[in-house]
């Protein structure tokens, strides 16, 4: 995702990343880095805070068409800054507090509000997902089993 030393340059697909990374974030560190950025940020307007269920999109990997598996109950979150930035977060379950906290730092972060701390906080975060899905992904392929066709 991100390299080791700095995030990659703004552009769509790297708030895409930076949004992908505080959703799966643990959320006490998340909730810590939003508190103490939320100072800095001024007046702060709620547009939305609410839980709801979304579709969960799957992909049948065999025909390479996508389907939806179930419903997922979200926490969400939408706020704006005075100077008119929007931030914006999503978690599974019900804790709006950490939805609230993803887009308190999403709004710091295009507001340019504690960057090197967010990009820090994000880099981390990156590594440690990264390790963890390696982990999992590890413990699935120790139970494939080879089967012989006939």
């Amino acid at each position: 995702m991100f390299d080791q030393n700095s995030l990659p340059p703004e552009g769509r697909d790297d708030h895409a990343r930076l949004l992908a990374t505080l959703a799966r974030a643990d959320a006490a560190p998340l909730k810590a880095l939003a508190e103490g950025l939320l100072p800095s940020l001024g007046e702060v307007e709620v547009l939305a805070s609410r839980t709801g269920l979304v579709m969960l999109p799957m992909r049948d990997t065999v025909k390479g068409t996508d389907f939806h598996l179930g419903e997922v109950l979200v926490a969400e979150a939408h706020v704006r800054l005075a100077s008119g930035i929007e931030g914006y977060g999503m978690v599974i379950g019900r804790d709006l507090e950490r939805a609230m906290a993803m887009a308190l730092t999403d709004a710091a972060h295009a507001e340019a509000v504690g960057r090197p701390q967010i990009e820090r906080f994000v880099m981390d975060e990156a590594a440690r997902q990264a390790a963890e899905d390696h982990d999992t992904l590890r413990a699935v392929e120790a139970t494939r089993v080879e089967m012989e066709t006939f």
